[in-house]
């Protein structure tokens, strides 16, 4: 008789706690899915996405079913076509039909092809914007968009964003198929996704793996040291994957087993150019405010703390006497900081480790800037450092690169300048006994009228690179604003043809 009591106190105890379990379970599920239809609202309001909310659940491997995700995700996947016709710069190939060039007209039959490349997209609203590699469409002259019914569209470029290989088009239409946007922060090491794209030109292809891991960084620059703002760094966070990536499949979707967007897949570790067992996907929390920003201001805003740091490896590389000095091992060493800078302002100290943001942990420089591409200028975060053996947290506002807090609209380099640029046809050439350089035409307000220079003035080199066509002058511009505000400067030679005299002009292309 005892022996039965025991067994049913057992079961009793059993069915309580499963009970206790349950309800806690439904407590925090609803708690989530409360918090995750604020942050979905949030990005519906920018760009025009039916709202769907992400529950996290644990799923064993054996019961997921792939075919959901894959059939939420195939129509709003787009195969982009760039097309970059020849204009005489470096770079371009050039194409020619041998039989043509022998046995037809010979010379006048070669002729300069464009460059074709293809890559895939993701459609993110309804009315027609997407979002892809920067990379994808970098160059291009023309962009055509084909989705999976077969329509063919020609796309707008809106913006881009090197930093991030970010690029949003937009085609025109309405009630497109979306992806949902998903929460990349959340995704688990061991976690199913799946990579939809167009690998080898091959359309609506969809791979399964999981993720290997996140924040995946120093896939790039493969640099490790003193960093300063670094505004010109690209931003590195991966999401690594085994889903199998191939060539085409850049700007694809990387999504969940609930088929919402996690991922915008941009990179492959492979020494052939193929996959080899290793994918790498942009975080879609990136993502969304790089997209945002182009969106409404044509140009990312970026927010920096205003310190110089560097990664711990590098300080005990570098400095080891001040590395064991440290009571942590991971985090951002503070080196010093540029001026006005608001981190300094808010008391944060030289030798001090940056260990948080937000309470989100810091382990090396590619997670503070990661972190830091979430927010924009005008944004306060709360700082965590670690200074000798105390632990303090310090609320920072963030500011832009131009050390304020308004918001940079975008600026063509011709609008910088203040100017138009003509190449010089063969005969001016020959006449000024040079073999390339641009003439300054359609002068206006701008930073070279600013230097004196006027109409007719024949730019030679740029930072001590041939100008041929504007358009080498225009990327020089392009690079030289994506440095830091202490390094924009401009250094010009060129001459006036009545003048024939050689001229050095130093141009500060800040504000």
């Amino acid at each position: 008789m005892k022996g039965i009591w025991k067994k049913v106190l057992i079961v009793a105890g059993v069915a309580a706690i499963s009970f206790a379990t349950s309800f806690g379970t439904m407590v925090y599920m609803a708690k989530r899915s409360k918090s995750e239809r604020v942050a979905t609202a949030e990005t519906s309001s920018t760009f025009k996405q039916p709202v769907r909310f992400a529950n996290y659940a644990s799923v064993a491997a054996e019961n997921i079913d792939f075919t959901k995700a894959a059939e939420l995700s195939v129509n709003a996947v787009v195969h982009i076509k760039s097309i970059a016709n020849p204009s005489g710069r470096s770079g371009d190939r050039e194409y020619f039909d041998p039989f043509e060039f022998f046995f037809g007209d010979g010379m006048r039959n070669y002729r300069r092809q464009p460059r074709v490349g293809f890559g895939s997209g993701v459609i993110i609203s309804t009315d027609g914007y997407i979002v892809t590699n920067n990379h994808v469409i970098d160059g291009a002259d023309e962009i055509e968009v084909t989705t999976n019914d077969d329509k063919k569209f020609k796309a707008k470029l809106i913006g881009r964003d090197d930093l991030t290989d970010v690029a949003l088009l937009k085609i025109e239409g309405d009630d497109f198929p979306v992806i949902p946007f998903g929460d990349s922060d959340a995704l688990k090491v061991g976690e199913w996704v799946l990579a939809v794209g167009n690998p080898f030109n091959l359309k609506s292809t969809v791979t399964a793996g999981i993720v290997s891991a996140t924040g995946r960084a120093d896939l790039l620059s493969g640099y490790s040291g003193n960093r300063r703002n670094a505004s010109q760094e690209k931003i590195e966070s991966y999401i690594q994957t085994d889903a199998a990536v191939n060539p085409g499949n850049s700007g694809g979707a990387l999504v969940n087993t609930r088929g919402e967007l996690v991922g915008i897949n941009t990179l492959i570790y492979s020494e052939t150019g193929n996959f080899v067992g290793y994918s790498f996907a942009i975080p879609i929390s990136i993502v969304k405010k790089v997209i945002t920003d182009i969106k409404q201001y044509g140009i990312v805003q970026r927010a920096m703390l205003g310190v110089e740091v560097s990664d711990l490896s590098a300080l005990k590389e570098n400095s080891p006497e001040e590395y064991e000095k440290l009571k942590v091992k991971e985090g951002v060493y503070v080196a010093r900081f540029p001026s006005n800078s608001s981190a300094q302002k808010a008391g944060i100290q030289a030798g001090d480790v940056i260990t948080a943001i937000n309470g989100t942990k810091i382990k090396n420089y590619h997670e503070l800037r990661g972190q830091l591409s979430r927010y924009s200028p005008g944004n306060k975060v709360e700082v965590q450092i670690q200074r000798g053996s105390d632990v303090k947290k310090f609320t920072v506002e963030l500011k832009n690169d131009h050390g304020t807090t308004d918001a940079i609209k975008y600026q063509s380099p011709d609008d910088i300048l203040g100017a138009s640029f003509r190449e010089l046809t063969r005969d001016e050439k020959l006449r000024l006994g040079v073999n390339f350089g641009v003439e300054v035409t359609d002068m206006k307000s701008g930073k070279l009228k600013d230097a004196g220079l006027k109409n007719g003035f024949i730019i030679l080199t740029a930072n001590d690179n041939r100008v041929s066509t504007p358009d080498n002058l225009i990327k020089v511009v392009e690079l030289i604003m994506k440095k830091d505000p202490d390094d924009r400067g401009l250094y010009i030679k060129g001459f006036y043809p009545d003048a024939r005299k050689v001229e050095y002009i130093a141009i500060d292309l800040n504000d």
